[in-house]
């Protein structure tokens, strides 16, 4: 009986010389029962990625010409209430009238956009957005710094992207729960194929509006499309920074180049310019917006 006891001590010592060897860890020379369990660090929970709200209660709008509707109703002149962004017009059927409804358009929206702004300007617009607390800002901003008498003057891609980074901290430094819809630049050179098909439209350009593109509109000559492609080339790299910047910023939405890639007819392009939207122009415009903005 002795010898069995010692028999059976040898084997169940030898056996668990072997686990401890093999595959458990953290075992000792002694009884593996006592041998220590090593806890496992917690891991970081990942920041969770903000919701998006597809119904914000208040609208401001930052841009230039195209959200103060300048040349939609008359000549040379803003036309604020048929704006795609805030406008009050039911024919348009606005952003903020499809959010907020005609109770509160008035009071729960602002157009901060000026005609003739360029990027360098959408810090200070933002400030002023920043200040009224929206919930959703949208930004359409760059035509103009493309839209230069020449193509050397265009503003170059790295001071574009930096006024825009610059525009977006000025945001979130006043209003850091605000969402943000940024459309993308139209194609330029879309609107050039289009107009130059209207006498009047050739006519008004004469006069100096957009020269990089409009210029010289019935020249198809090689350096004239040479010009026409470095301007839409630049408007590409505008659009990129858009999203590149706008994707760094988890309540920020870019259209996809939507309105890049709309083609506006000759109904939805300005009587009066043949290239700032009509009012039907305004209307698709806010009919983007409104697609990219409610979309979960």
């Amino acid at each position: 009986m002795r010898g069995r006891r010692r028999f059976r001590t040898a084997v169940a010592a030898a056996t668990a010389a072997l686990l401890c060897g093999g595959a458990l860890s953290g075992c000792t020379a002694g009884d593996p029962q006592e041998a220590p369990v090593k806890a496992s660090a917690p891991k970081p929970k990942p920041r969770p990625t903000p919701s998006w709200d597809v119904s914000p209660a208040s609208v401001a709008a930052v841009g230039d010409s195209m959200t103060r509707a300048f040349d939609a109703c008359s000549l040379l002149a803003d036309c604020p209430e048929v704006s795609w962004a805030t406008g009050t017009d039911t024919g348009v059927n606005s952003l903020a009238l499809r959010l907020l409804g005609p109770e509160k358009v008035a009071t729960r929206s602002w157009n901060l956009a000026r005609t003739g702004a360029r990027m360098a300007e959408l810090p200070a617009q933002m400030a002023g957005a920043a200040a009224e607390k929206p919930e959703l800002v949208t930004v359409m901003m760059g035509a103009n710094d493309a839209c230069r008498a020449t193509p050397d003057l265009m503003t170059p891609v790295a001071d574009f992207r930096a006024s825009f980074e610059a525009a977006l901290a000025r945001l979130r430094a006043g209003a850091p729960k605000a969402q943000v819809y940024v459309a993308s630049v139209p194609d330029l050179k879309r609107l050039w194929s289009t107009g130059r098909l209207s006498p009047m439209g050739l006519r008004v350009w004469k006069l100096g509006i957009c020269g990089a593109m409009l210029a010289d509109a019935e020249d198809l000559g090689p350096a004239a499309e040479r010009r026409r492609a470095a301007v839409r080339d630049r408007v590409v790299a505008y659009n990129g920074v858009l999203e590149e910047v706008c994707a760094k910023d988890a309540r920020c939405r870019y259209d996809g180049g939507a309105v890049f890639g709309f083609r506006f007819d000759g109904g939805q392009l300005s009587p009066w310019d043949w290239f700032h939207p009509s009012k039907d122009g305004q209307a698709r415009l806010a009919e983007l917006a409104y697609r990219r903005i409610t979309k979960g």
